[in-house]
């Protein structure tokens, strides 16, 4: 079968190669699926760079989520033949994976391939991370790069949830996109002082809650948009800088400032948190209420095109795989 692997850490294109490897057999309680669509993430992006939480071993597979059929069972498994499932796993960029049967979620038939492939990583860290925020209705949440696939997911849970959200962007062609989806202020930071127009924005009482995806100097001025007691979640850094803090600004405004991994918060989160956030986003996505957009379906053969392609600024949607 066809996988793609990876020798040494590095820029994805030039160190991804397909390579003909043996099929996996499915050990007691897993099953074997047949991997049909798998989204490029920026955590794939970073664990081929060697700069995720979790580190590679060489060799190793890359991309940490799809979906496709069960196509073999190990001994103790219930589920059946031919089901579609969603799972993760490390090596999702293969045309078979191996997975603990425990893990893998079913996927309703109006949910599409495409959609269902995405299913974890943004979906559940978005819904998580709201949650998370403690913002309450009509209350203001601020989120940086706005316009990535996450971050659109975040505006459409906020516009249900009742929460106004402020997005920044670098580019004002994202504008309008953003605002169809429920965004009340897009700032572009090319242009315009963040910390100044979120002020203007709250009527100087600054944000609660800010979910920052950058760091550096964009972290920074989000982290001065807060209000006084205000958290900043910090679940990436598109920058490659770590934020500048202020000292004088968290102690006298007393701001907090919190790392969010959804590895490690559904590791700790109580089961009923777990199963509200896997039902919640399922229905969400089946029902058509929140999109979850694609830009481009690549074939496996075209893997260095594709992770180019979902490391460039600019995109309106999520890269795919097709497997």
């Amino acid at each position: 079968m066809r996988s793609v692997r990876f020798a040494e850490a590095g820029k994805p294109a030039d160190v991804l190669r397909v390579e003909e490897v043996p099929m996996p057999e499915p050990k007691p309680g897993e099953v074997r699926i047949r991997v049909h669509v798998s989204p490029i993430n920026p955590s794939d992006i970073s664990f081929i760079q060697n700069q995720y939480g979790i580190k590679p071993q060489f060799p190793s597979g890359a991309g940490f989520e799809g979906m496709g059929t069960i196509d073999a069972i190990g001994e103790e498994v219930s589920q059946k033949m031919g089901t579609r499932m969603s799972f993760t796993t490390i090596g999702a960029w293969s045309q078979y994976v191996t997975v603990p049967a425990k893990t893998i979620i079913p996927i309703p038939d109006a949910l599409p391939d495409e959609t269902a492939a995405q299913l974890f990583v943004n979906p559940f860290t978005a819904y998580a991370m709201v949650q998370e925020s403690g913002v309450q209705p009509g209350g203001w949440l601020l989120l940086t790069a706005a316009g990535s696939a996450f971050g659109q997911m975040v505006i459409q849970l906020c516009k249900m949830k009742g929460i106004r959200t402020i997005g920044t962007v670098r580019r004002n062609d994202m504008i309008a996109r953003l605002k169809e989806l429920g965004a009340d202020e897009i700032i572009n930071t090319e242009e315009e002082k963040l910390p100044k127009r979120v002020m203007e924005i709250t009527s100087s009482k600054g944000v609660p809650c800010v979910l920052d995806a950058v760091g550096g100097k964009t972290g920074a001025s989000a982290l001065q948009s807060l209000a006084y007691g205000g958290t900043m979640l910090v679940y990436g850094l598109l920058s490659l800088e770590n934020i500048p803090v202020n000292s004088g600004l968290m102690i006298f405004k007393a701001l907090h400032i919190r790392g969010f991994w959804l590895t490690d918060w559904m590791r700790h989160a109580e089961e009923n948190k777990r199963t509200e956030v896997r039902e919640t986003v399922i229905e969400l996505l089946a029902s058509g209420k929140v999109k979850l957009p694609v830009e481009k379906v690549y074939p496996l053969e075209q893997i260095k095109q594709a992770v180019t392609h979902a490391d460039a600024p600019g995109r309106t949607g999520k890269i795919l795989l097709s497997l």
